[in-house]
Protein backbone atom coordinates (compact mmCIF):
# COMPACT_ATOMS: atom_id res chain seq x y z
CA UNK A 1 0.00 0.00 0.00
CA UNK A 2 1.17 3.40 -0.96
CA UNK A 3 1.51 5.52 1.96
CA UNK A 4 0.36 9.30 1.32
CA UNK A 5 2.96 11.77 1.06
CA UNK A 6 2.06 13.47 4.28
CA UNK A 7 2.56 10.27 6.02
CA UNK A 8 5.83 9.87 4.46
CA UNK A 9 6.70 12.98 5.60
CA UNK A 10 5.95 12.40 9.25
CA UNK A 11 7.78 9.05 9.39
CA UNK A 12 10.83 10.61 7.80
CA UNK A 13 10.21 13.48 10.56
CA UNK A 14 10.06 10.56 13.33
CA UNK A 15 13.19 9.00 12.05
CA UNK A 16 14.80 12.01 12.21
CA UNK A 17 14.01 12.95 15.78
CA UNK A 18 15.22 9.85 16.73
CA UNK A 19 18.34 10.11 14.91
CA UNK A 20 19.01 13.84 16.54
CA UNK A 21 17.86 12.80 19.97
CA UNK A 22 19.99 10.00 19.90
CA UNK A 23 23.10 12.09 18.89
CA UNK A 24 22.45 14.77 21.20
CA UNK A 25 22.10 12.47 24.14
CA UNK A 26 25.06 10.47 23.09
CA UNK A 27 27.25 13.89 22.92
CA UNK A 28 25.71 14.88 26.40
CA UNK A 29 26.40 11.96 27.95
CA UNK A 30 29.93 11.36 27.14
CA UNK A 31 30.22 14.73 28.65
CA UNK A 32 28.96 14.12 32.16
CA UNK A 33 25.99 16.00 31.67
CA UNK A 34 23.77 12.93 31.99
CA UNK A 35 23.60 11.06 34.81
CA UNK A 36 23.80 6.81 35.03
CA UNK A 37 24.03 4.75 31.79
CA UNK A 38 22.37 5.27 28.14
CA UNK A 39 22.07 3.21 25.24
CA UNK A 40 21.54 4.14 21.53
CA UNK A 41 19.04 3.50 19.48
CA UNK A 42 20.72 4.96 16.13
CA UNK A 43 20.75 3.05 12.83
CA UNK A 44 17.36 1.04 13.98
CA UNK A 45 14.71 3.83 13.63
CA UNK A 46 13.11 2.20 10.61
CA UNK A 47 12.31 -0.53 13.10
CA UNK A 48 9.85 1.76 15.82
CA UNK A 49 8.83 3.93 13.23
CA UNK A 50 7.61 1.48 10.40
CA UNK A 51 5.76 -0.43 13.34
CA UNK A 52 4.79 2.17 15.88
CA UNK A 53 2.90 3.86 12.13
CA UNK A 54 0.06 1.03 12.61
CA UNK A 55 -0.63 1.52 16.24
CA UNK A 56 -3.17 3.59 17.82
CA UNK A 57 -4.36 5.26 20.83
CA UNK A 58 -5.62 2.28 22.12
CA UNK A 59 -2.49 0.25 21.48
CA UNK A 60 0.61 -0.16 23.72
CA UNK A 61 4.68 -1.05 23.81
CA UNK A 62 6.78 -2.71 25.88
CA UNK A 63 10.36 -1.47 25.68
CA UNK A 64 14.05 -2.08 26.91
CA UNK A 65 17.04 -0.16 27.58
CA UNK A 66 17.59 0.87 24.02
CA UNK A 67 13.71 2.62 24.44
CA UNK A 68 14.48 6.02 23.63
CA UNK A 69 13.81 5.31 20.11
CA UNK A 70 10.47 3.68 20.94
CA UNK A 71 9.18 6.31 23.02
CA UNK A 72 9.33 8.69 20.49
CA UNK A 73 7.88 6.73 17.93
CA UNK A 74 5.04 6.20 19.60
CA UNK A 75 4.04 9.59 20.88
CA UNK A 76 6.03 10.93 23.47
CA UNK A 77 7.11 14.58 24.29
CA UNK A 78 10.62 14.69 23.35
CA UNK A 79 10.77 17.97 25.90
CA UNK A 80 9.52 15.59 28.38
CA UNK A 81 11.92 12.87 27.28
CA UNK A 82 14.98 15.13 27.46
CA UNK A 83 13.92 16.55 30.97
CA UNK A 84 13.70 12.90 32.14
CA UNK A 85 17.00 11.85 30.86
CA UNK A 86 18.54 14.64 32.50
CA UNK A 87 16.93 13.92 35.63
CA UNK A 88 15.20 17.08 35.69
CA UNK A 89 11.86 18.10 36.94
CA UNK A 90 9.54 18.07 35.09
CA UNK A 91 10.41 15.08 33.22
CA UNK A 92 7.94 12.14 31.92
CA UNK A 93 8.67 10.33 35.49
CA UNK A 94 9.21 13.18 37.42
CA UNK A 95 12.98 13.13 36.78
CA UNK A 96 13.56 10.02 38.81
CA UNK A 97 13.47 7.27 36.15
CA UNK A 98 16.55 8.21 33.23
CA UNK A 99 17.19 6.98 30.57
CA UNK A 100 16.71 3.25 31.16
CA UNK A 101 13.26 3.29 33.08
CA UNK A 102 11.74 6.21 30.95
CA UNK A 103 7.64 5.54 30.39
CA UNK A 104 4.59 7.20 29.57
CA UNK A 105 1.54 5.77 29.86
CA UNK A 106 -0.25 8.58 28.34
CA UNK A 107 0.82 7.46 25.09
CA UNK A 108 0.29 3.97 25.99
CA UNK A 109 4.46 3.25 26.34
CA UNK A 110 4.74 0.99 29.66
CA UNK A 111 8.41 1.80 30.00
CA UNK A 112 12.14 1.06 29.14
CA UNK A 113 13.41 -1.38 31.83
CA UNK A 114 16.96 -2.08 32.54
CA UNK A 115 16.16 -5.98 33.10
CA UNK A 116 17.17 -7.53 29.84
CA UNK A 117 14.01 -9.90 28.94
CA UNK A 118 11.79 -7.84 31.36
CA UNK A 119 9.17 -6.30 29.40
CA UNK A 120 7.95 -9.14 27.34
CA UNK A 121 5.80 -10.38 30.45
CA UNK A 122 4.31 -6.93 30.90
CA UNK A 123 3.76 -6.84 26.75
CA UNK A 124 1.73 -9.76 27.39
CA UNK A 125 -0.25 -8.27 30.41
CA UNK A 126 -0.96 -5.49 28.39
CA UNK A 127 -2.56 -7.59 25.30
CA UNK A 128 -4.16 -9.62 28.10
CA UNK A 129 -5.79 -6.78 29.37
CA UNK A 130 -6.99 -5.41 25.90
CA UNK A 131 -8.48 -8.69 25.50
CA UNK A 132 -10.40 -8.81 28.82
CA UNK A 133 -11.50 -5.22 28.05
CA UNK A 134 -12.26 -5.81 24.93
CA UNK A 135 -10.71 -2.90 23.63
CA UNK A 136 -9.14 -3.96 20.16
CA UNK A 137 -6.02 -2.86 21.16
CA UNK A 138 -2.58 -5.12 20.77
CA UNK A 139 0.30 -4.42 22.49
CA UNK A 140 3.93 -4.71 20.66
CA UNK A 141 6.59 -5.73 22.75
CA UNK A 142 10.24 -4.90 21.93
CA UNK A 143 13.13 -7.01 23.49
CA UNK A 144 16.43 -7.59 21.70
CA UNK A 145 18.44 -10.81 20.52
CA UNK A 146 20.20 -10.91 23.57
CA UNK A 147 16.55 -10.93 25.45
CA UNK A 148 15.11 -13.40 23.49
CA UNK A 149 17.15 -16.14 25.30
CA UNK A 150 15.70 -15.43 28.53
CA UNK A 151 13.15 -17.22 30.80
CA UNK A 152 11.19 -14.42 30.83
CA UNK A 153 10.88 -14.10 27.58
CA UNK A 154 10.38 -17.76 26.87
CA UNK A 155 7.63 -17.79 29.47
CA UNK A 156 6.04 -14.57 27.98
CA UNK A 157 5.85 -16.35 24.64
CA UNK A 158 4.36 -19.43 26.27
CA UNK A 159 1.55 -17.51 28.17
CA UNK A 160 0.80 -15.53 25.06
CA UNK A 161 0.30 -18.45 22.98
CA UNK A 162 -2.07 -20.14 25.78
CA UNK A 163 -3.89 -17.35 26.56
CA UNK A 164 -4.14 -16.09 23.03
CA UNK A 165 -3.37 -12.96 23.32
CA UNK A 166 -2.96 -9.74 20.86
CA UNK A 167 0.78 -9.66 21.40
CA UNK A 168 3.57 -9.36 18.89
CA UNK A 169 6.98 -9.79 19.90
CA UNK A 170 9.52 -7.38 17.90
CA UNK A 171 12.94 -9.19 17.96
CA UNK A 172 15.15 -6.42 17.22
CA UNK A 173 18.39 -8.22 16.26
CA UNK A 174 21.19 -5.83 16.01
CA UNK A 175 23.41 -8.62 16.15
CA UNK A 176 24.89 -8.23 19.72
CA UNK A 177 23.39 -9.36 22.98
CA UNK A 178 25.06 -6.39 24.85
CA UNK A 179 28.84 -7.17 23.77
CA UNK A 180 28.36 -10.92 22.66
CA UNK A 181 28.25 -11.92 19.06
CA UNK A 182 24.24 -13.42 18.33
CA UNK A 183 26.29 -16.23 16.61
CA UNK A 184 27.38 -17.13 19.96
CA UNK A 185 24.91 -16.40 22.49
CA UNK A 186 22.05 -17.83 21.32
CA UNK A 187 24.29 -20.85 19.14
CA UNK A 188 24.20 -19.77 15.76
CA UNK A 189 20.19 -20.81 16.14
CA UNK A 190 17.12 -18.58 13.48
CA UNK A 191 15.76 -16.73 16.35
CA UNK A 192 12.31 -16.25 14.37
CA UNK A 193 12.27 -20.05 13.94
CA UNK A 194 12.87 -20.86 17.58
CA UNK A 195 9.98 -17.86 18.23
CA UNK A 196 7.44 -19.74 15.66
CA UNK A 197 8.34 -23.22 17.80
CA UNK A 198 6.18 -21.35 20.81
CA UNK A 199 3.47 -21.50 18.20
CA UNK A 200 2.99 -17.99 16.70
CA UNK A 201 3.59 -17.00 13.52
CA UNK A 202 7.22 -15.75 13.12
CA UNK A 203 8.53 -13.54 10.37
CA UNK A 204 12.19 -11.62 9.17
CA UNK A 205 12.16 -8.05 7.66
CA UNK A 206 15.21 -5.82 6.88
CA UNK A 207 15.29 -2.81 9.10
CA UNK A 208 16.90 -1.03 7.14
CA UNK A 209 14.10 -0.86 5.02
CA UNK A 210 11.15 1.26 6.32
CA UNK A 211 9.06 0.05 3.84
CA UNK A 212 9.33 -3.35 4.29
CA UNK A 213 8.78 -3.20 8.12
CA UNK A 214 5.78 -1.07 7.45
CA UNK A 215 4.40 -3.30 5.20
CA UNK A 216 5.29 -6.46 7.43
CA UNK A 217 4.18 -4.67 10.58
CA UNK A 218 0.71 -3.69 8.85
CA UNK A 219 -0.41 -7.07 7.78
CA UNK A 220 1.06 -8.64 11.26
CA UNK A 221 -0.60 -6.23 13.39
CA UNK A 222 -3.79 -6.45 11.89
CA UNK A 223 -4.25 -10.28 11.99
CA UNK A 224 -3.05 -9.82 15.58
CA UNK A 225 -6.12 -7.59 15.82
CA UNK A 226 -8.45 -9.63 14.35
CA UNK A 227 -7.94 -13.16 15.50
CA UNK A 228 -5.94 -12.66 19.15
CA UNK A 229 -3.37 -14.33 18.52
CA UNK A 230 0.09 -13.58 19.24
CA UNK A 231 2.89 -13.58 15.98
CA UNK A 232 6.82 -12.43 16.00
CA UNK A 233 8.47 -10.03 14.05
CA UNK A 234 12.50 -10.42 13.84
CA UNK A 235 14.34 -7.38 12.56
CA UNK A 236 17.66 -7.42 11.51
CA UNK A 237 18.87 -3.90 12.79
CA UNK A 238 22.29 -2.35 12.99
CA UNK A 239 23.81 -0.84 16.01
CA UNK A 240 25.72 2.09 15.49
CA UNK A 241 26.88 2.51 18.53
CA UNK A 242 27.96 0.21 21.28
CA UNK A 243 26.03 -1.20 23.67
CA UNK A 244 26.14 2.04 26.03
CA UNK A 245 27.90 4.86 25.54
CA UNK A 246 31.59 5.00 26.42
CA UNK A 247 31.65 1.47 25.41
CA UNK A 248 35.42 0.73 23.04
CA UNK A 249 33.44 -1.69 21.25
CA UNK A 250 36.59 -3.95 21.53
CA UNK A 251 34.37 -7.02 20.34
CA UNK A 252 33.52 -5.59 16.85
CA UNK A 253 36.44 -5.64 14.38
CA UNK A 254 37.76 -2.52 12.92
CA UNK A 255 35.95 -3.44 9.08
CA UNK A 256 32.63 -3.84 10.68
CA UNK A 257 32.81 -0.53 12.53
CA UNK A 258 33.50 0.77 9.22
CA UNK A 259 30.86 -0.40 7.21
CA UNK A 260 28.38 -0.17 10.17
CA UNK A 261 26.65 2.96 9.31
CA UNK A 262 26.49 2.33 5.23
CA UNK A 263 23.41 0.58 5.68
CA UNK A 264 21.21 4.13 6.62
CA UNK A 265 17.59 4.10 7.29
CA UNK A 266 17.31 7.55 6.96
CA UNK A 267 19.08 7.80 3.59
CA UNK A 268 17.41 4.81 1.91
CA UNK A 269 13.82 6.24 2.77
CA UNK A 270 15.10 9.68 1.33
CA UNK A 271 16.45 8.02 -1.86
CA UNK A 272 12.94 5.72 -2.39
CA UNK A 273 11.00 8.53 -1.93
CA UNK A 274 12.88 11.21 -4.28
CA UNK A 275 13.30 8.78 -7.09
CA UNK A 276 9.83 7.63 -6.77
CA UNK A 277 8.61 11.34 -6.92
CA UNK A 278 7.09 11.66 -4.00
CA UNK A 279 8.55 14.29 -2.17
CA UNK A 280 11.22 16.82 -2.60
CA UNK A 281 14.66 17.11 -1.07
CA UNK A 282 14.03 20.33 -0.22
CA UNK A 283 11.45 19.69 2.49
CA UNK A 284 13.83 16.87 3.49
CA UNK A 285 15.85 19.46 4.52
CA UNK A 286 13.01 21.82 6.01
CA UNK A 287 12.30 18.66 8.46
CA UNK A 288 15.97 18.39 8.79
CA UNK A 289 16.34 21.78 10.28
CA UNK A 290 12.74 21.73 11.98
CA UNK A 291 14.05 18.62 14.04
CA UNK A 292 17.54 19.71 14.71
CA UNK A 293 16.19 23.15 16.38
CA UNK A 294 13.80 21.37 18.24
CA UNK A 295 16.32 19.07 19.69
CA UNK A 296 18.49 21.60 20.51
CA UNK A 297 15.76 23.82 22.45
CA UNK A 298 15.49 20.74 24.49
CA UNK A 299 18.13 19.86 25.20
CA UNK A 300 19.26 23.45 26.59
CA UNK A 301 15.69 23.49 28.72
CA UNK A 302 16.61 20.14 30.30
CA UNK A 303 19.93 21.46 30.89
CA UNK A 304 18.88 24.68 32.20
CA UNK A 305 16.07 23.16 34.51
CA UNK A 306 16.11 22.20 38.33
CA UNK A 307 16.62 18.59 39.47
CA UNK A 308 13.46 17.24 41.50
CA UNK A 309 12.79 18.85 44.49
CA UNK A 310 14.10 16.18 47.28
CA UNK A 311 10.83 16.37 49.09
CA UNK A 312 9.37 14.25 46.01
CA UNK A 313 11.83 11.33 46.89
CA UNK A 314 9.03 8.93 48.15
CA UNK A 315 6.41 10.00 45.80
CA UNK A 316 5.44 7.88 42.55
CA UNK A 317 6.97 4.55 44.31
CA UNK A 318 3.96 2.61 44.56
CA UNK A 319 1.00 2.78 42.71
CA UNK A 320 -2.95 1.94 43.80
CA UNK A 321 -5.14 -0.06 41.02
Amino acid sequence: MQLDRDTLAESYRTMATIRAFEERVGADSLSGLIPGFVHLYAGEEASATGICLELGEKDWIGSNHRGHGHCIAKGSSVEGMMLEIYAREGGLCGGKGGSMHIADLSVGMLGANGIVGGGAPLAVGAALSAKTLKTGGVCVGFIGDGASNQGTTAEAMTMAVVLKVPVIFVIENNGYGEFTAVSYHSGGIDLAARAASFGMEAHKVDGTDFFAVNELAREVIAKTRATNMPAVIEVAVNRWHGHFTGDPQAYRSAEELATVRLSDPLVIFKKRVIEAGLLPQELFDKIDGEVADRIDSAARAAIAAPPPDISTVTTDVYVSY
